[in-house]
């Protein structure tokens, strides 16, 4: 394991310094004024972090708040030359979808539901709970993911979990009764608690920046938050959500004027409710 710039930076001084009493004094007062500096806590310095962020604490029970549905995601299993399954992807089976399937290739990206779920599973809102996830696929599966579920790093192993769960259900925690990942039923709209305002993401939406999104829709604090909130974006390669797809979407919403990746958006929007509930 590497060391820190810091003890590099010790080392050097204690084997090569030989610096005299008045050097060290100034050096001392230097460290001292520096500690000071650094003392300063980082939401006063940056003027980000509202009263209530001191209100959220990992050991304080929490419900979630947000609500995020990725819809049409790509996952598919497909059972190879060797009889083994896999996730139908088109870096591995480009052949086999145009020839055999008849499908398109590029349509099959599982690897973008991958880094959306990377994206949302690894923010401060799901860190301390307020965050729930969902998956729609495209064959019509749904997933519902438990919010202290690790999403694997390499998309290889995230393609073995999902080929697991496909066939099994369900997958638990290993040693473990926790279930991380479940299939659960059809339709999405009665998991959502009464009352629950819904909103829908396409490049066609409303626009909105990230800071203003949040205070449009979100209230000033997770405690005054009565119902959740649910957004909805699609995992597809291609393609926009519609409300047509999704009848309880009240409106449709866009987080950039250019084209962004599913996990570039869902950044923006997390990191947008973050900062209106002094998440840091």
């Amino acid at each position: 394991m590497s060391r820190s710039s810091d003890d590099d930076e010790s080392d050097v001084s204690e084997d090569g310094s030989e610096s005299s009493e008045e050097e060290n004094n100034d050096n001392s007062k230097s460290t001292k004024k520096q500690k000071l500096i650094h003392a300063t806590p980082l939401s006063a310095a940056l003027d980000i972090a509202p009263p209530q962020a001191s209100s959220l604490k990992k050991n304080k029970k929490t419900t979630p708040k947000i609500i995020v549905l990725l819809d049409l995601a790509t996952v598919e299993t497909v059972k190879n030359r060797r009889g083994f399954y896999e996730l139908l992807n088109c870096d591995d089976h480009r052949d086999l979808c145009r020839k055999k399937l008849r499908l398109d290739p590029n349509n099959y990206r599982p690897d973008i539901l991958h880094q959306e779920l990377l994206a949302l599973m690894d923010s401060p809102l799901n860190k301390v709970g307020l965050l729930q996830v969902y998956i729609h696929t495209a064959k019509n599966v749904l997933i519902e993911l438990n919010p202290v579920t690790r999403i694997p790093r390499t998309f290889k192993r995230f393609a073995g979990l999902m080929v697991q769960l496909l066939h099994k259900m369900k997958i638990k925690a290993n040693g473990e009764s926790t279930t991380l990942l479940k299939v659960i039923k059809n339709p999405f709209s009665q998991h959502l608690p009464a009352g629950t305002h819904c909103y829908g993401f396409s490049s066609q939406g409303e626009l909105y920046s990230p800071i203003s999104l949040a205070k449009a829709l979100v209230p000033p604090s997770p405690e005054k938050c009565a119902v959740p909130i649910c957004f909805v974006l699609g995992a597809m390669a291609s393609g926009h959500i519609t409300i047509n797809d999704h009848p309880y979407i009240e409106k449709m919403l866009s987080i950039s004027e250019h084209p962004l990746s599913g996990a570039a958006a869902l950044s923006r929007i997390m990191g947008g409710i973050e900062h209106h509930w002094g998440i840091v």
